[in-house]
C-alpha cells in the first residue's frame, strides 16, 4: 500500500515538474533559428537541459541553448531578434531566459 502512494506521488511530481519546463510563445514574424526558418504563429516551448524544442502542429524543432536565470522574474514572455535571427526568449512569470546558440544547427 505505501510503495502504490509513493508511486502516485512520485508520478504526480515528474508530471508537475514536465509541465513547468513548457511555456507557449508566438512570433509574429518568421524568425531564424540556427539555420532552420520557423512561420510566425503560436510555438510551445519545452526545454530540456541545454536543448529547447519549438513545436508547432506536427513541426518540431531542437536547437541547443543556453538557460540563464535573472535575479528577477520577467512580466511577460518577450522575443529578443536580431534582424529575423532569434537570440533570446524571455520567459513571462519565471527568472527563465533562453540564449539561443549561434553556431549550431537546428534539427526538424
Amino acid at each position: 500500500m505505501v510503495k502504490k502512494i509513493i508511486l502516485g506521488l512520485a508520478s504526480v511530481a515528474l508530471a508537475v515538474a514536465s509541465a513547468a519546463t513548457s511555456y507557449t510563445v508566438t512570433f509574429y514574424q518568421p524568425v531564424m533559428v540556427n539555420g532552420s526558418e520557423l512561420k510566425s504563429g503560436d510555438y510551445k516551448l519545452e526545454l530540456k537541459d541545454n536543448t529547447a524544442v519549438l513545436k508547432q502542429g506536427k513541426t518540431e524543432t531542437e536547437v541547443p541553448v543556453k538557460i540563464e536565470k535573472e535575479d528577477r522574474k520577467y512580466d511577460k514572455t518577450a522575443v529578443r531578434m536580431t534582424g529575423m535571427h532569434l537570440d533570446e526568449i524571455r520567459i513571462g512569470g519565471t527568472s527563465t531566459r533562453v540564449v539561443f546558440d549561434k553556431t549550431g544547427n537546428a534539427t526538424n
